[in-house]
């Protein structure tokens, strides 16, 4: 039987195996510190070992900063009824370039789009979708513009930008709202113009820029 996990340990053993559960994927060393509340990854490497040690982790010595998630014996006895399947690895592999997102939710006037208050969750992508840090998630509400694609329930990844040029598809702040549209500069005003053939632009004398989208999520399983 295993020796019993403080607190703490026991809350980054919960992130990893509940993480890879709703992912499908495993939480990074950097995204197991986020959670927790652990700003070292060297904090984050000691509590690991200590979980080596308990018998609730297994270190692969030919994959650096990989470790297994061992089943207790209750789960490996259920285990052994099932179907077997490779144990959950938690990596940190500069070859997979993930990267963590936030997940905005509302958006306020007067308040950084990346303020604490609006970011409901983080979501982890590959970098050659995501670019870089300055980049965020939003969810797409309405059908403003399906004629590109852009569809009621999908996330955009959208490049925290304050500039826009003509037909970019851009991020707005219009009366305290987050909006989607393609940006124009015309004579005096702004037209943010919608995708959709039913709906009017909305026009505005200088509205929020919020970011540029560069990218698009969607879930089939919705």
């Amino acid at each position: 039987m295993r020796d019993k996990l403080s607190k703490r340990q026991q809350q980054i053993y919960d992130f990893i195996c509940s993480y890879t559960q709703n992912h499908g994927y495993p939480p990074s060393v950097r995204e197991i510190g986020k959670a927790v509340g652990l700003a070292s990854p060297s904090t984050v490497h000691m509590y690991l070992t200590v979980l080596q040690d308990r018998g609730y982790i297994k270190r692969e010595s030919k994959k650096p900063r990989a470790i297994e998630v061992v089943p207790d014996e209750s789960e490996q006895k259920s285990a052994a009824q099932q179907k077997s399947q490779p144990l959950a690895q938690v990596v940190e592999d500069p070859d997979r370039n993930m990267m963590s997102l936030p997940v905005v939710g509302r958006v306020a006037a007067g308040r950084p789009i990346l303020a604490e208050q609006n970011i409901e969750e983080h979501m982890t992508l590959p970098t050659s979708i995501v670019g870089d840090s300055s980049s965020f998630i939003l969810k797409v509400h309405g059908e403003s513009m399906i004629n590109v694609g852009i569809f009621d329930g999908d996330y955009i990844v959208v490049k925290e930008e304050q500039e826009a040029h003509n037909g970019e598809i851009v991020v707005a702040l219009i009366d305290d709202s987050a909006t989607v549209k393609t940006f124009y500069r015309e004579k005096e005003r702004i037209r943010l113009q919608p995708e959709n053939d039913t709906m009017e632009p909305i026009y505005a004398d200088n509205p929020r820029i919020l970011g540029k989208v560069t990218a698009l999520i969607r879930s089939f399983n919705n």
